[in-house]
């Protein structure tokens, strides 16, 4: 179960991160990880900084962070930003 919210609002404010941000939700929502290995085999690029996971999106031009709760399947968006305003670290 993931919001679309927090992916519509930024898609209205940059179109460019609709498609890949698409493509981020659709193959979230068929995947059933169970783990960050797991995960990782479909986001080659996502990395892990504590309990939270990040995902490159649109080549690296944006990021999604975001909590996963294998258990229960469970996917929360906390935040999605450009790639130079991650890197500041306000996010964490």
């Amino acid at each position: 179960m993931i919001s679309r919210k927090a992916i519509r609002e930024f898609g209205k404010l940059h179109a460019d991160s609709t498609p890949s941000l698409s493509n981020w939700l659709q193959t979230t929502r068929k995947s059933k990880w169970q783990d960050f290995a797991e995960l990782r085999a479909s986001f080659g690029s996502a990395d892990q900084a504590g309990r939270r996971t990040i995902f490159n999106i649109g080549g690296n031009k944006y990021r999604l962070i975001a909590r996963m709760n294998y258990q229960s399947q469970r996917v929360f968006i906390l935040h999605i930003m450009k790639h130079a305003e991650s890197v500041k670290g306000e996010w964490k």
